[in-house]
């Protein structure tokens, strides 16, 4: 027994010396965390790009971290519920002491999120949620942008390919989701419309617990429109597109190349179908896809590699965050370092992520369009890269 003492003794040690090292360790990471609809019916929309940014920490960590420190991801399912996201935003800044907060959510959730970030003085990422105006010029100091899509700016490039390629006036149904940034959209899109010469002939906003797109479709098509543009999570486009061609409607729809675009452009099989996008789609096939493919292959996702641009840009750019703070990691160095940004995004977008002290958006929005084409049995590209300056 007088032997055992001492063993016993330094095993204790042992395991004090190890509990304090691995509490020194987790001191030492870079804490962030995320709030996302990443279950309910918007979630295909946001959960493939949450798993693609979950892979990336995790290769990122795998690597040996930033600055030498390890990157702790955690992550909050609210349903895109707003109380569900503040309630996740003020446990994730109080408890977990996140130095950088991410929204993945709708909309609706933005305005709690915000407050409770403000309260904390926590900078906010929205990463696969819609840039909310407020990181545009001259932009909020706390909120940042890394998503394709972003208001004015998506119909201003929507409306403008209407435009050149329709063939006869144009009579504009528009369709919007019940949640402030996709109906205010909308709502800026039919101004727009009439400002460009095209006539507005019906807008609907639909609820997000829709069960049939059917009498929002029959109004539309009853309007007898030709074109129908449509921003908002994709179970809104896509089943407001097939709610028309059930009724027979024959004209051409266009709507934003969210993460599900490019398997439901193949899926639906339309040629009449335009999908309007900031990300170069996998059918490109860039280097940059076969890394983002491999991951996912590695990773064993249930989504597929083509849904994962999102999350791996909002990646590059964490990584690029964290590397310019220098090593430290509180809250207003994170946000100093998201003031001075530039991410090579290696092709995923027209141009790089770069932000200033003024525009936490990106200084240009490049877009692509793309379709079904039935003779070649695969997705075409219509338009290449199109810039719009942001000011």
């Amino acid at each position: 027994m007088k032997l055992k003492a001492p063993i016993f003794g330094s095993a204790l040690s042992a395991i004090a010396a190890l509990a304090i090292s691995t509490a020194a360790h987790a001191a030492d990471d870079y804490v962030i965390g995320l709030t996302g609809a990443l279950t309910g019916p918007p979630s295909s929309t946001y959960a493939p790009a949450v798993d693609a940014l979950r892979v990336y920490i995790d290769r990122l960590n795998s690597a040996g971290g930033v600055n030498g420190r390890k990157v702790k991801l955690i992550l909050e399912d609210d349903g895109a519920q707003p109380s569900k996201a503040a309630a996740n935003v003020k446990k994730l800044l109080d408890q977990d002491k996140a130095i950088l907060i991410i929204n993945a959510s709708l909309s609706s959730t933005y305005a709690p999120v915000v407050a409770e970030a403000k309260r904390a003085e926590t900078p906010i990422l929205f990463a696969a949620s819609v840039c909310p105006k407020e990181t545009y010029p001259p932009a909020d100091p706390l909120q940042f942008c890394t998503t394709a899509f972003a208001a004015n700016y998506d119909s201003r490039a929507t409306l403008a390919f209407v435009k050149e390629t329709a063939k006869a006036p144009v009579k504009l149904g528009l369709a919007a989701m019940a949640i402030p940034v996709s109906r205010g959209e909308i709502d800026y899109a039919e101004g727009l419309a009439k400002e460009m010469g095209l006539t507005p002939v019906d807008k609907e906003i639909i609820p997000p617990p829709t069960a049939d797109y059917t009498p929002f479709a029959t109004k539309i098509a009853g309007a007898d429109a030709n074109w129908v543009y449509s921003w908002a999570p994709w179970v809104t486009q896509i089943k407001t597109f097939e709610a028309l061609r059930r009724l027979d409607w024959k004209g051409s729809y266009i709507s934003w190349a969210h993460l599900e675009a490019e398997g439901e452009l193949a899926r639906v099989r339309d040629p009449n179908f335009f999908v309007v996008s900031a990300n170069a789609m996998f059918r490109d096939d860039l280097p940059i896809h076969k890394e983002i493919r491999d991951a996912a292959a590695q990773a064993g996702l249930k989504h597929p590699a083509e849904q994962m641009a999102e999350g791996w840009i909002a990646g590059m750019a964490i990584e690029g965050i964290l590397k310019g703070t220098g090593g430290t990691g509180t809250p207003a160095q994170v946000q100093a370092s998201m003031q001075n940004l530039k991410v090579d995004l290696k092709g995923l977008r027209g141009g790089p992520l770069e932000w200033s002290k003024e525009n936490h958006f990106r200084t240009k929005q490049y877009y692509k369009v793309y379709k079904w084409d039935a003779a070649g049995n695969k997705i075409m590209q219509v338009k290449d890269w199109t810039p719009f300056e942001v000011k």
